[in-house]
């Protein structure tokens, strides 16, 4: 994630987005006033953004005018940004002061519950031995949302991780050139020869990777927003195999870095045999 890691990225997004707001008599102490910095420093970075080619101007002064590569470059940083931003929020949600839980038993008000995660979701037991605990607000019934507060210790998750699995595109034969024992025995039980202990989830990408899940008898859980999907879904513990086609893995692949999350890319064309 560039933008928060490499060192005077976040200040390039932000000089960036003021001058993309056009303001005529926008000059480099206004600029420094809204973000907090010296002036020296706007001056430095202005050269910088302009050797870039992310801005133009007249000797290094305003008027400041914002380029197409400097459009596209806020853009992508204001997509990548809000991705992570998106994930801060979705953990935080795991730390407002009233949780919901599914009810593994009758529960009672004021008992006190184990909680921990099965299948992606959150539920809440009595008889839960774990290492985060929480109190029950309302009377529930088993396989109900029950609504719980004063968390206690840390929920845990296991650690899990990604398998896209990169299909050949229809031009070059498409599921029939495909390894489909490779893709079937990964799915039923080859993905430990890759570090997971299951796979939770089935995601496809394409034409072709529905054909090759149907035609296999793999169900396919997750079919839209399958980068955001399946992040989401190794978030809360859940392992994913990723159907996809040619270059399309390496715009997942792109996603997951971003993310900072755990995957491995399997090639599942089939050999071509040589005399």
């Amino acid at each position: 994630m560039e933008i928060l890691q490499k060192r005077g990225a976040l200040t390039h997004f932000q000089i960036l987005g003021e001058i993309s707001k056009q303001e005529p008599n926008l000059k480099q102490k206004d600029l420094a006033e809204r973000l907090g910095i010296t002036i020296q420093a706007v001056s430095e970075n202005i050269k910088t953004l302009t050797e870039l080619e992310y801005i133009t101007s007249k000797d290094g002064r305003a008027p400041y005018k914002i380029t197409q590569k400097g459009i596209a470059k806020v853009k992508k940083d204001a997509i990548i940004l809000r991705k992570y931003t998106d994930s801060v929020l979705e953990t935080m949600t795991y730390y407002k002061s009233t949780w919901p839980a599914i009810a593994k038993e009758d529960l009672k008000e004021g008992d006190e519950v184990g909680l921990y995660m099965e299948n992606g979701r959150l539920y809440a037991s009595i008889n839960a031995q774990t290492s985060a605990y929480a109190d029950v607000i309302l009377d529930t019934k088993k396989g109900f949302d029950v609504a719980l507060t004063n968390l206690k210790g840390t929920i845990e998750i296991k650690d899990s991780k990604i398998l896209i699995v990169t299909l050949p595109p229809i031009k070059d034969g498409g599921s029939r050139s495909a390894d489909l024992d490779l893709v079937k025995g990964i799915y039923e039980g080859n993905y430990e020869n890759y570090g997971l202990s299951s796979i939770d989830k089935v995601a496809a990408i394409g034409t072709t990777s529905h054909a090759v899940a149907n035609n296999l008898g793999i169900p396919i859980d997750i079919e839209f927003g399958v980068s955001e999907a399946s992040q989401s879904a190794v978030r809360k513990g859940l392992n994913v195999m990723i159907l996809s086609i040619g270059d399309m893995s390496k715009n997942i692949s792109k996603d997951l870095e971003d993310a900072n999350i755990q995957y491995q890319v399997i090639d599942a064309k089939k050999s071509v045999k040589t005399a």
